[in-house]
């Protein structure tokens, strides 16, 4: 290990291999959930598992971690902006509804938020967790905007983030399972205002229609925030 430490305390030797390590630990989460379709075993809660389990047995802390893949956490911009392509190929159904869209994102959001604030009310949680948890049902790059202006924490937005997502597809797919929801709008929208991102992947394994129509309400949730971002910040920090 002495021999290898000077090397291991070159920045670009750790940024190196955080990064191959967890790219490696999503292709090989996202690998297994193909043959095998539990949530538990996706990409979102895998390769998370993994690295931390590899960064607690290596004793690396979080700001190391960071520091050598923030490259990957700039993609997700880019990433969201891909979600375009299928929404431009729904566009004439979009344009038929739209009316309808906007009403249940301005709802969703309102929703996802007071939910957010009364689950921190109810745990107690101090005012920075209240107000990073706050954008939690939106997707990472808009929630992260919207909880540095706000006042909360942006790394800890993005977990939060996650875990909506990831719980959010598992719970839907459910209730689609049980509930007579038969509208392609309905249940694209469904997984784009409850779980974002990873909604939108899960409604895309659902259907095609859908997948747009999440991806949309995913987007324009995101705007919706954003644009509410400095009104929502001037009214819980006067």
């Amino acid at each position: 290990m002495s021999m290898l430490a000077p090397v291991w305390t070159n920045g670009f030797a750790q940024a190196l291999f955080w990064s191959v390590l967890t790219i490696g630990f999503y292709l090989a989460a996202k690998r297994l959930y193909r043959r095998w379709t539990y949530w538990w075993i996706s990409p979102l809660v895998l390769a998370p598992a993994l690295l931390i389990a590899a960064v607690s047995i290596m004793h690396t802390g979080y700001p190391d971690y960071i520091r050598g893949t923030s490259w990957l956490v700039a993609l997700l911009g880019p990433a969201t902006v891909a979600f375009a392509v299928p929404i431009y190929e729904q566009r004439a159904l979009i344009k038929s509804y739209w009316p309808i869209l906007m009403i249940g994102v301005v709802a969703g959001s309102v929703t996802a938020m007071l939910t957010a604030w009364a689950l921190a009310n109810a745990l107690g949680l101090d005012r920075t967790l209240e107000l990073s948890l706050l954008p939690r049902s939106i997707s990472t790059p808009f929630a992260m905007a919207v909880s540095g202006d706000i006042g909360g924490l942006p790394d800890l937005t993005a977990l939060f983030v996650l875990i909506t997502g990831v719980f959010g597809a598992a719970a839907g797919e459910v209730l689609l399972a049980k509930l007579p929801i038969r509208s392609t709008l309905a249940r694209g929208a469904l997984f784009g205002t409850g779980a974002h991102a990873a909604g939108t992947a899960k409604a895309h394994e659902i259907g095609r229609e859908e997948g747009s129509i999440a991806g949309l309400v995913m987007v324009l949730m995101g705007l919706c925030n954003v644009l509410a971002a400095p009104v929502l910040a001037y009214c819980l920090n006067p």
